[in-house]
């Protein structure tokens, strides 16, 4: 076994794949194989998402076998799960995790019931020792295929599946391995889907790591349009807020007479940095903890997170997908004990006060220049000169955004940033990611009452569909019986009938039984669990059933 890397290079990529709908497949599959082989820096493990075929995926292993010998395509459902996992190291152990929560059969022309949305699950080990193991997730959750609609019946579906993700991953967590999770989440940062992410288990978005103020959502969203921003430009949302899907540089978001512009032969199309991007917005997300610090005497922290593969196909001059790629890159760092602390009295604790009193009086005058409230996030660490000036003049003229605090260098960070990155994990109490808020739980138990009310309508009309049309199909069956000699024609519309009937009626009895019955277990399931970790967390919200046991009286629960 190869001596552990200093560094893990991470992407995830949602390919659109979908054979027969997705345009250019072919081609724009192959090419994402072929800068992937030539990257730079090369990738350790890659999660591709909807990658529907197995020659798509041989196409990609084919071009990539030399930096990434290992792969796993998963299979799942009538559909497959378009999930696929490329590694450096060997895959020691895989599974696919199904979602219990997974879409409707009869919204077909969705297709996520039909394609078996879950998690895919790699084991694979990076180093000889014990430890040194990395348990990669990868997924798609469910769609927003219904917006803001205030009866989005499949928020519920998103919120289950981030809540099974982050079981999974917090399991691995506890075992000391070292976590990743890489996907379309399909939600926005600080969402509810996000919350239940990152505080039901012990990872961390690397890119909030790097980048604490980026962006909420898009332009038009609720809680980006409380933070009173102007509409970012489509370099700095690439830059700043990580927006891999949804912007003007994806040639497929253009309009039809844009993109009829491209193509073999013809001059390429440019964007402008500058171009306004109210919609682009980050659904595409690397989650990773930091392994079993203490057995290993260190962990693994956040050096680098960008957006990639924003090239276009060099003869179609098309983008590679409708999503850019995430991109990260993990660096091993020793735990450093920190020093005894000062006594209150001396010296050299008076004078650390000072320079922090200093530089935090010197943010609140740059953040009140700027007309900014107080953000606990902002470090003392004063950026340069010229970078200030030119943002001023950057802010000034609307161009582009003034950050809340510095962006983090991608190829210098300190170790005390490292070392704060830790501490993290070491004391969660330090970070933003504490427990989830008791709001966040009831938010979920209000969804899942939602849901469960619209299940339990669907079942009861399904059902009574289905005796209704089992009473029209005997009672023309009947008709047929008394029909008059000769009347052949009556009797044939009324076998039609029945047999059209019977066979509605069915379906939707088999709904009714199978599915909605399955789908309302589940919610059950669902419920009792955050209910039950409400409870842990801040008492109370459990039902608690008394039983008599028998003639002692004795009451147990």
């Amino acid at each position: 076994m190869e001596d552990p890397p200093p560094e893990i290079n991470l992407v995830s990529l949602n390919c659109w794949g979908l054979k027969y709908i997705s345009k250019l497949r072919r081609e724009r599959l192959s090419e994402i194989g072929r800068q992937l082989a030539i990257a730079s820096p090369q990738p350790h493990i890659v999660a591709l998402q909807e990658c529907w075929t197995e020659e798509d995926y041989l196409s990609i292993r084919r071009q990539t076998r030399f930096i990434l010998p290992y792969g796993k395509f998963y299979h799942s459902a009538a559909l497959g799960g378009g999930l696929a996992i490329l590694s450096r190291w060997p895959i020691e152990e895989s599974s696919m995790f199904r979602y219990p929560l997974n879409g409707r059969p009869t919204a077909f022309w969705r297709g996520d019931w039909y394609v078996g949305k879950g998690v895919a699950c790699a084991k694979i080990r990076y180093g000889p020792a014990p430890k040194q193991v990395i348990e990669v997730f990868n997924t798609h959750t469910h769609a927003d295929y219904e917006g803001a609609r205030p009866d989005n019946s499949y928020s519920c579906h998103r919120a289950a599946q981030s809540w099974e993700i982050a079981k999974l991953m917090r399991g691995a967590a506890e075992r000391g391995h070292l976590v990743l999770a890489m996907g379309d989440f399909n939600m926005i940062p600080m969402s509810l889907e996000h919350q239940l992410v990152t505080n039901v288990s012990a990872v961390r978005d690397v890119w909030r790591v790097l980048h604490p103020d980026s962006s909420l959502g898009p332009s038009h969203h609720l809680a980006e349009q409380a933070r009173r921003r102007p509409v970012p430009t489509a370099e700095f949302n690439i830059q700043e807020n990580g927006a891999a899907s949804d912007g003007p540089y994806n040639t497929w978001r253009w309009s039809k007479s844009r993109q009829n512009l491209l193509g073999p032969g013809k001059p390429p199309v440019p964007v402008s940095p500058d171009t306004p991007d109210p919609l682009g917005k980050r659904l595409d997300y690397i989650f990773a903890g930091a392994g079993d610090i203490h057995a290993l005497g260190g962990g693994w922290v956040v050096k680098r997170a960008n957006v990639g593969m924003m090239m276009r196909h060099p003869v179609l001059s098309c983008s590679l997908s409708d999503h850019f790629s995430v991109e990260a890159t993990l660096t091993f760092h020793p735990h450093h004990q920190p020093p005894p602390s000062p006594s209150p009295d001396s010296d050299a604790n008076r004078r650390e006060s000072s320079i922090t009193a200093t530089a935090t009086l010197q943010t609140a005058q740059q953040q009140q220049q700027y007309h900014q409230p107080p953000d606990e996030s902002i470090t003392a660490a004063a950026s340069p000169t010229t970078e200030k000036s030119r943002t001023d003049s950057a802010v000034h003229n609307g161009a582009y955004l003034q950050l809340q605090s510095p962006a983090p260098s991608s190829t210098n960070i300190l170790d005390t940033t490292y070392q704060a990155q830790l501490d993290t994990f070491l004391d969660p109490s330090s970070s933003d990611a504490d427990a989830l808020p008791a709001d966040a739980y009831d938010a979920v138990l209000a969804l899942i009452r939602s849901y469960t009310a619209r299940e339990e309508r669907q079942l009861t009309w399904r059902a009574r569909h289905f005796f209704a049309a089992l009473a029209v199909a005997i009672a023309c069956l009947v008709g047929v019986w008394f029909t008059p000699s000769g009347n052949n024609y009556i009797s044939f519309i009324l076998v039609l009938v029945s047999s059209l009937s019977l066979t509605a009626g069915t379906v939707d009895g088999l709904m009714a039984l199978l599915f909605f019955r399955s789908e309302l277990k589940a919610l059950k399931e669902f419920e009792w669990e955050v209910r039950n970790a409400r409870a842990i967390s801040f008492g109370g919200g459990v039902e608690e059933i008394e039983f008599q046991d028998g003639p002692s009286g004795k009451r147990i629960q």
